[in-house]
């Protein structure tokens, strides 16, 4: 009975964990997800994630980074079953829980982050261009932010121009109308993660 309610990719696959976690990865292709989130986010047993979990990254089509010690897992876009793992799971096997992975990219980035950083304003920097692709507002006495861009840089696949201030550095530089952040913010911003309200100022599209 319990079989012949499984839905067809689930029966494709062998597994209705794995075939969960196939389709949290490849219809969230530039997301990560750390384990408990995923138990989260898939209703499944944390014992059956990691049994499934480890099967896919031996077969090479997911992989995994830690950071902050976490282990994240995300979908290896370099594997040559990528695209047509993405186009068997570009539709949601359980919609109801879509609002669940809807966040920006760069609200994905900074979850790690998220108790030492302050706010962040993302530029679009056309290439040859002068200035921050980054400005980093947060407290980087342990250095976490500066290993976090490191780590963005690897998911970017570019380097990344990025400067790191304090609130108060940045608060002060704003009031007297610095000119370093002046041209950052003349800039076109793509998005400002602001939880704090510290960024005031910001370009109006």
């Amino acid at each position: 009975m319990t079989k012949e309610s499984n839905t067809p990719v689930e029966k494709l696959f062998g597994s209705k964990t794995r075939a969960k976690l196939l389709q949290l990865f490849f219809s969230n292709p530039s997301k990560s997800f750390y384990i408990r989130e995923m138990t989260r986010v898939i209703d499944e047993q944390i014992n059956s994630v990691r049994r499934e979990l480890s099967n896919l990254e031996s077969i090479g089509v997911i992989k995994n980074e830690s950071f902050d010690n976490k282990v994240y897992y995300s979908a290896n876009t370099k594997h040559p079953y990528c695209h047509p793992l993405t186009e068997i799971f570009s539709k949601k096997i359980d919609s109801a829980r879509d609002h669940d992975v809807k966040e920006s990219t760069w609200e994905e980035y900074t979850r790690p982050v998220k108790n030492y950083l302050t706010g962040l304003v993302v530029v679009n920097r056309l290439p040859g261009q002068d200035g921050l692709d980054l400005l980093i507002i947060g407290n980087d006495k342990t250095k976490k932010l500066t290993h976090w861009a490191e780590v963005v840089e690897k998911k970017q696949g570019k380097m990344i121009n990025y400067a790191i201030m304090t609130p108060e550095d940045f608060t002060y530089r704003r009031s007297v109308r610095d000119r370093f952040l002046e041209d950052v913010f003349e800039m076109e911003i793509t998005e400002i993660i602001d939880p704090e309200g510290i960024i005031k100022g910001k370009k109006e599209k």
